[in-house]
């Protein structure tokens, strides 16, 4: 096999393997669309994880309706830090109302905040609540009122919430929160009667329709958690409806079935996971617990856990504490809980199989960042590191081209000579190469090394909330979305939005070109086949990576344009000219 087929091989397969099934399982086997704005409210109490208990049934609201209307039904308790903003329902002491001060819905520059939390009976319902479950005693239901000690929630302001059932049990949830997005709640029961009961603690969070992100190959959106040390990508939203593991999933070995899916773990957390955002209910310490996912009543959604039973003798207490992570995935504020203990909550974010390269890079880019200013820059600053780590890789891969086109002459009068031939064609040129002592395999290599380099930067930039809205220069407004100016349209000018890839940015059509330069300072082709596929893979990788994050496509094209540069250079020093590359056919 010579240069130009490894070549081939390397492009081809990388190309497909990172992106090619995600193309294709987006556009040919699309995710199922969100069902209808149903809003469900889950059931009073959560499913006991047991093999005895029953489903939950959750009772929908009579209509939807406004936010702002429901927010105003019942009394609420504010929340105020420098990260969120909203309010905890005193009705039921649901943490409903939620957004995220300091992200924006759109690059817009009046663009609302994000909005994570929002209470059932309002449009996409989305909360968690916290609760007991008991025999012989009543315990706090949807509809309790609690009785809150201070009029707002803030940083190293502690409220508690109160409700008594009237016969000696009174519960608490004792709630504090920090400066970002993590809330910490404190269960406690007091016994003043006469006889000792029995209580089980448990969490849920509950949403009335599947995300508007889409699952994808590379990247899960959905039920998440982490079980017994273990991240569990397997369950869907389509499982929760009900729906058998699709065929990729079973050839992966997803444990994941229809319905119900249940774990016992000692310590770990659970939730929902967008593609930016994490809403998990994370017990404090290892405790064991019973914990599931499930499909509501309507289509919504809920993830619960329950810990062991409880004993409070009279004039006793117990209590357990439980922290609530409501926000954006920012690695280094995953790190940071992480390492005040919750377990691997840093896994929220699917890494994919190469998070062990895929985090430094992202630390690297991000210091670039912090250095910098802008991701853009960062990101060329990031390709021309790259390019000089694997400089002394590349200079044997082009000193080897160079000897390829020294021999072009004699390698076409063996292919003329052996044409009818081909496997003594074959011996003759291994003979020639070992002759002329060249490694046709050594073009391959720099290609090769690249690729996860490139992968690790295509799930950055898809998973990674810091690069969510992030401006380079002039037009790009968004590294993280496709380049949004496209000769298509006359470049804005006609009033549409080309779909797919038709939506051929300045980025992807750059991309082509360099890509056809890289192409003309190699070797030419003797195999007509391989002079096609040359001739046509850079228009088609230009089609291929137009719908792609700008910041991936600017690496690319960064890269082209220091490979042709070095390229060029290391020619230059070998007395070669581009005249050589294409010598004409006899």
């Amino acid at each position: 096999m010579n240069d130009t087929r490894n070549m081939i091989l390397a492009v081809v397969l990388s190309a497909l393997v990172l992106l090619g099934w995600t193309m294709l399982s987006d556009r040919f086997l699309p995710a199922p669309p969100p069902p209808a704005n149903k809003v469900e409210s889950p059931q009073t109490k959560p499913a006991e994880p047991q093999p005895q208990a029953t489903t939950p049934t959750a009772q929908a609201p009579a209509k939807v309706r406004a936010r702002s209307q429901v927010l105003a039904e019942s009394p609420r308790l504010p929340i105020r830090t420098h990260s969120i903003q909203g309010s905890i329902n005193l009705k039921g002491a649901r943490f409903d109302d939620l957004v995220l001060l300091k992200q924006r819905q759109t690059i817009a520059k009046d663009s609302p905040p994000v909005r994570l939390l929002s209470p059932a009976g309002a449009p996409a319902a989305y909360f968690a609540t916290f609760g007991w479950t008991a025999q012989g005693i009543q315990t706090p239901a949807a509809d309790s009122q609690w009785t809150a000690s201070a009029p707002v929630l803030q940083p190293n302001h502690p409220v508690t919430l109160s409700w008594s059932n009237g016969t000696g049990q009174t519960f608490q949830l004792i709630v504090s929160v920090d400066e970002d997005y993590l809330f910490t709640v404190r269960q406690k029961v007091l016994n003043s009667g006469g006889g000792a009961i029995a209580v089980r603690p448990y969490g849920l969070v509950s949403r009335s329709s599947m995300s508007e992100d889409r699952s994808s190959w590379t990247m899960h959106v959905g039920p998440v958690g982490v079980f017994n040390g273990a991240a569990q990508y397997d369950v869907s939203y389509e499982n929760l409806r009900g729906e058998e593991p699709g065929f990729f999933s079973k050839l992966f070995g997803t444990s994941a079935k229809a319905g119900r899916n249940s774990f016992s773990s000692d310590g770990g957390w659970l939730g929902f996971t967008d593609k930016y955002w994490l809403t998990a209910l994370a017990p404090v310490g290892s405790p064991q617990m019973a914990a599931s996912f499930t499909g509501t009543a309507g289509g919504g959604f809920q993830a619960d856990y329950a810990e062991p039973q409880q004993i409070v003798p009279p004039g006793g207490a117990v209590q357990t504490d439980t922290r609530l992570f409501a926000g954006a995935k920012e690695k280094a504020l995953l790190d940071r809980y992480e390492d005040a203990g919750i377990t691997r909550l840093s896994k929220s974010i699917d890494w994919g199989w190469f998070e062990w390269f895929m985090r430094p890079i992202f630390d690297l880019l991000n210091w670039l960042f912090h250095v910098t200013g802008n991701f853009g820059v960062a990101i060329i600053c990031l390709t021309v590191i790259v390019r000089m780590l694997m400089f002394p890789v590349a200079q044997k891969q082009f000193k080897s081209m160079a000897a390829m086109r020294k021999v072009q002459p004699k390698l076409k009068a063996l292919q003329e000579r052996y044409k009818n031939d081909k496997a003594r064609q074959q011996q003759e040129m291994l003979k020639l190469y070992q002759q002329e002592k060249i490694n046709p395999a050594a073009g391959c290599l720099p290609i090769l090394l690249q690729i996860p380099v490139f992968y690790a930067l295509y799930k950055v930039l898809m998973v990674s909330v810091e690069m969510r809205h992030q401006p380079f220069v002039l037009w790009i407004k968004d590294l993280s979305a496709p380049d949004p100016l496209t000769p298509v349209n006359l470049f804005g000018l006609l009033n549409f939005d080309p779909p797919g890839f038709l939506h051929l940015g300045v980025l992807a059509i750059l991309l082509g070109v360099t890509m056809w330069l890289q192409f003309k300072l190699n070797p030419q082709q003797m195999d007509p086949t391989q002079q096609q596929i040359f001739s046509l893979m850079p228009w088609v990788m230009m089609f291929v990576l137009a719908p792609f994050a700008a910041g991936l496509v600017l690496y690319w094209v960064t890269s082209n344009i220091l490979t042709i540069a070095q390229q060029w250079w290391l020619y230059r020093r070998f007395g070669l000219h581009l005249s050589d590359t294409h010598p004409a056919h006899t």
